[in-house]
């Protein structure tokens, strides 16, 4: 009965969420329905193949030992940099800036070497055709959404820069809400790194030695990390064809004459060698490292800001007590309400109130909606960092299918700062399609929000719970 409800309820989320992009579409007579059902069917047997198939799960543990290995190769070069700092006893902000943002620059330089390799455009390009054969779009299209899997929104523009200045507009949209809806792979190995423990469960080392104890606990947390790293790339992987759904409903193409079918990645290479290459991969990392550590930094003390303004407001007005009332009764009523949220009028009550109904939508135990509607909303409206980092304090609070419908949901960069990366990074280098781009921001923001959705919904109805923990 529980199953056939979670089924229900995902089902009627994703019903609610293709309906918003129904209603914000342009042209809705010209939707293409059919590729709409087919993104859906891929999403859905991507996921029952990858969790359920088993050489196919043997190769997603293949590629998350992979990343799970970064991390300790990071960590020996932070090591010995940072020295004593890398202390994962301190605080959260403190592990963040000495273990998390060094992975993104080595992942970063890591990747350069497999872009001079070649080795990542022929994965692209494979992950490409499958979508151009199955889903009929362009070849830069697919080429883009490919892209966006593996090398985040900031890079995958120029797997297909040379077709960028001659995209129609719907083929524009589809890479801004690609970029939107999925995450970069340096990002990808941060997040592992910095949330992928929490959802350990520590053995007892009562009776062990010292050394055995600490081999038992690294196991468990290496295994954590490993299981957390399979549900992120699957996340990023499905969300691909969601996202070309979303985009297709909010702009269908209505240029057909215009479209390129041209499907050719790119073979120019990063750098003359492999040691420029590296120097080049290394400087884009650090590049990315500083603007996530800024951003989290600056959006972390715009909040605090919006919350002194709010909470002066509140003062002078009854609004304080009838949100503490209001929390309070949640709270006894069997509902998980961040704390910061009960203190009086804050975004964290607001956030939480406005996409309480979606986290319901999505599947989430009715307990949870409350805390999950203000991940969900700080991810929107401030970053997937700030989100995640929240959602690290509450993995022990939450019931795990509220975990698992999160961590999906998260997945994906779109919020409001991604707006200004897309016009600053695909303006650029397409300088003609730059107003396009602009005018378009908040429609990919929607699609991607939407797109992450989907997927988290899909992942409500058919990721089990022994599946998730470790």
């Amino acid at each position: 009965m529980e199953l056939a409800v979670g089924i229900l309820r995902g089902s009627l989320g994703i019903a609610a969420l293709i309906g918003i992009c129904y209603l914000l579409s342009n042209n809705r007579k010209a939707i293409d329905w059919g590729l709409v059902i087919k993104g859906l069917a891929i999403q859905f047997g991507l996921a029952l193949a990858l969790l359920n198939i088993s050489f196919l799960r043997f190769f997603f543990k293949i590629i998350s030992d992979f990343f799970v290995q970064i991390l300790k190769f990071t960590e020996a070069g932070a090591t010995f940099l940072f020295g004593g700092l890398m202390d994962p006893s301190q605080s959260f902000g403190y592990v963040f800036a000495f273990q998390v943002l060094p992975t993104i620059v080595f992942f970063a330089a890591f990747s350069s070497v497999l872009y001079y390799l070649g080795i990542l455009q022929r994965i692209i390009f494979g992950f490409a055709w499958l979508m151009k054969k199955v889903m009929g779009l362009s070849g830069s299209e697919s080429l883009a959404a490919a892209a966006n899997v593996f090398i985040g929104q900031t890079e995958a523009p120029l797997i297909v820069k040379p077709y960028l200045e001659k995209m129609t507009r719907s083929e524009m949209l589809c890479l801004m809400t690609g970029g939107m809806a999925t995450i970069a792979g340096g990002v990808f190995a941060a997040y592992v790194g910095f949330l992928g423990e929490s959802f350990a469960v520590l053995p007892d080392i009562t009776g062990m030695d010292v050394e055995s104890g600490k081999a038992a606990i690294e196991a468990a947390k290496d295994a954590s990390k490993n299981l957390f790293a399979q549900h992120l790339l699957l996340a990023s992987i499905i969300s691909a064809p969601a996202a070309i759904v979303a985009a297709k409903i909010l702009y269908p193409q209505d240029e057909p004459e215009k479209v390129n079918q041209d499907f050719m990645v790119p073979k120019d290479k990063i750098g003359s060698n492999l040691l420029e290459a590296i120097a080049i991969g290394t400087t884009d990392g650090l590049k990315l490292a500083v603007n996530v550590g800024a951003m989290l930094l600056v959006f972390t003390a715009l909040i605090a800001m919006v919350n002194y303004f709010l909470f002066k407001i509140g003062y002078y007005t009854p609004l304080n007590g009838w949100v503490t009332d209001f929390a309070l009764y949640l709270q006894d009523s069997g509902f998980q309400i961040q704390p910061s949220a009960m203190e009086g009028l804050n975004l964290e009550f607001l956030l939480g109130c406005i996409f309480a109904p979606i986290a319901w939508l999505l599947g989430v135990p009715s307990t949870d909606i409350f805390l999950v509607g203000q991940l969900l909303g700080q991810k929107t409206a401030i970053n997937e960092f700030f989100a995640y980092a929240e959602l690290g304090k509450f993995t022990k609070v939450l019931q795990i299918k509220s975990l698992i419908i999160a961590t999906y949901a998260l997945c994906g960069f779109a919020n409001f700062a991604s707006i200004g990366i897309q016009i600053g990074g695909i303006g650029a280098i397409a300088p003609g399609q730059k107003t396009t781009v602009a005018e378009f921001g908040i429609k990919a923001l929607i699609g991607g929000t939407v797109a992450c959705f989907i997927t988290a919904a899909i992942a409500g109805m058919i990721v089990s719970e022994s599946s998730f923990l470790f």
